[in-house]
């Protein structure tokens, strides 16, 4: 969703276009976050293609195990990071068009569905250890563990990191021109999404 900012002074339009034509060269949120991104896709990556070969091996392990995964937490799950994405989209808009207080609401609700989603993985965990199935049960859950755990991770960095650009948010650090940390934060958050949608299908549906 698109936010539109519908009042710009001369001035406000004039610093604009100096400071896109001075930053031109540099992606949004900076080169780092991307390289950052580029590497934790090529590591997610690496260990779904690992997943993919191991189930071929392992066939009715592997569909013997997707049995026993909870189908409508991880659903849930899912929508809750869309609808982040989608609360963090806004949030980053409304900043940039000098709406501190909405761009603060909707990344509180984006950081609220970053926890939800922590809740409910650990709820899935816990059912999981309760039945007896751990890490190194067998070889599905060994990757199950593994790349869902390591998404969790980056969830939770997510979640720190929205947290610090909310406090900044709300005492006037960020605002319409100075919000590239908040960018690179969002565009962090995003990459949470889209390796989520990697591992969803391949962990949950395939």
């Amino acid at each position: 969703m698109r936010v539109e900012c519908t009042e710009h002074s001369s001035h406000d339009m004039k610093t604009f276009y100096q400071t896109a034509s001075s930053e031109a060269w540099e992606p949004p949120g900076g080169v780092l976050v991307w390289l950052l991104v580029f590497l934790e896709v090529i590591t997610f990556g690496a260990g779904i293609i690992t997943f993919l070969a191991q189930g071929r091996d392992h066939a009715a392990e592997f569909a013997a195990g997707r049995e026993l995964l909870n189908q409508p937490l991880a659903f849930a799950n899912t929508l809750l990071l869309l609808t982040g994405g989608w609360c963090m989209a806004n949030g980053l808009g409304s900043l940039r068009c000098g709406n501190q207080g909405k761009s603060l609401r909707w990344v509180t609700a984006a950081i609220m569905t970053g926890l939800v989603f922590t809740v409910l993985k650990g709820i899935e965990y816990a059912d999981k250890v309760q039945h007896g199935i751990g890490f190194g049960r067998d070889v599905f859950f060994t990757f199950y563990y593994a790349l869902t755990g390591f998404h969790l991770v980056h969830v939770l960095a997510a979640v720190v990191l929205l947290a610090f650009m909310a406090r900044g948010i709300r005492r006037g650090h960020y605002h319409r021109e100075e919000h590239l940390d908040v960018e690179s934060s969002g565009i962090f958050w995003h990459m949470c999404d889209l390796s989520w949608l990697l591992v969803y299908p391949v962990i949950y549906l395939l």
